[in-house]
């Protein structure tokens, strides 16, 4: 009984730890995309990026679309979506979950997974051009 005791209590601070480790890295995430504000929508590399973790609609789509309405413009609730914390949130949760798969093979840290595949897409973790982005990100949670 002892034993399985240990092995719970040490599990279960792991899980924590772990769902620590993620949540500062999506804060950084947030901070470095918009000083964790709500700024609305701007042109980035061709393409308008929206809210907190500055969002494009290919993004939203792949993240399930969260908080859409029924009837509602795709278009018009990505970009409500973004400027709420809550449910940008959720949605790069959501795509972390779909693509985290890509980056499991390279041996990367979730945090690094995490920034990378934001940055880059479903191929960042194997993007050398989201280094740049992983290495402000590590600076902000101090994690490797």
């Amino acid at each position: 009984m002892w034993q399985q005791s240990k092995m719970l209590a040490l599990l279960l601070l792991t899980v924590l730890q772990y769902g620590s480790q993620a949540e500062d890295c999506l804060k950084c995430i947030c901070l470095q995309e918009s000083g964790c504000k709500p700024i609305g929508c701007h042109m980035d590399v061709g393409s308008l990026s929206c809210g907190y973790y500055q969002i494009k609609l290919p993004y939203y789509k792949d993240c399930g679309t969260p908080g859409r309405k029924n009837g509602e413009d795709v278009t018009t609730a990505w970009k409500r979506c973004a400027n709420d914390y809550k449910c940008a949130t959720q949605c790069v949760k959501a795509y972390m979950n779909r693509y985290k798969k890509q980056c499991a093979s390279i041996g990367q840290s979730s945090c690094q997974a995490m920034a990378r595949l934001h940055n880059g897409g479903p191929s960042g973790c194997s993007i050398s051009a989201t280094i740049k982005y992983w290495n402000a990100i590590k600076k902000c949670c101090k994690c490797s």
